[in-house]
């Protein structure tokens, strides 16, 4: 199965989007590149973190880029497909450290357009919850719903997933989807 250069899978939180991404890019039967943005501060992440691993199991390198993701891309090859997973954390990632945003997405979409490989994106949807209770929290969901609205506009195929279920939202479901 063939990807287009850039597909973004948005869901909700547990809506099973890193699942399907994960068998989108296996379907493709090209070497599989891992970029994982995760940090884990703590014991249930570190289960998380693990609970992904196992899931994937072997066939996927991985690079662990929590802060710089363009970099990671530039460290595909041609032949594979990058599964970046995911802009929620990276995102998070760039706010806890207090970085300049703008120049954090810059680079990040530099990465991405200068990549070798199909790309696919994993993001969260945090637009359809209450308005959050504190300032921080806030400035996240405003910039998670802008950040995914820039990538869809970039993406070539964009999917949500809804309880492990795949719709297309810009673009085909390529022939052999999962």
């Amino acid at each position: 199965m063939k990807l287009p250069p850039l597909t973004l899978v948005l869901g909700g939180a547990a809506s099973g989007k890193s699942d399907y991404a994960e068998r989108l890019v296996v379907s493709t039967g090209r070497p599989m590149l891992y970029i994982a943005t995760a940090q884990s501060f703590d014991a249930e992440m570190d289960d998380k973190i693990a609970r992904h691993q196992a899931r994937r199991g072997n066939g996927w390198r991985t690079i662990e880029a929590p802060l710089e993701a363009s970099d990671a891309f530039a460290c595909a090859q041609e032949n594979e497909v990058v599964l970046f997973d995911c802009a929620t954390m990276w995102l998070s990632n760039q706010l806890f450290a207090e970085n300049n945003l703008g120049d954090a997405e810059s680079a990040l979409f530099k990465g991405i357009a200068g990549c070798a490989a199909p790309v696919v994106v994993v993001s969260n949807e945090v637009g359809a919850g209450i308005v959050p209770e504190n300032a921080l929290a806030r400035r996240f969901r405003q910039a998670q719903g802008e950040l995914n609205q820039r990538i869809a506009a970039k993406a070539d195929l964009a999917i949500t997933v809804m309880a492990g279920l795949p719709i297309a939202l810009k673009g085909a479901l390529p022939e052999g989807a999962p």
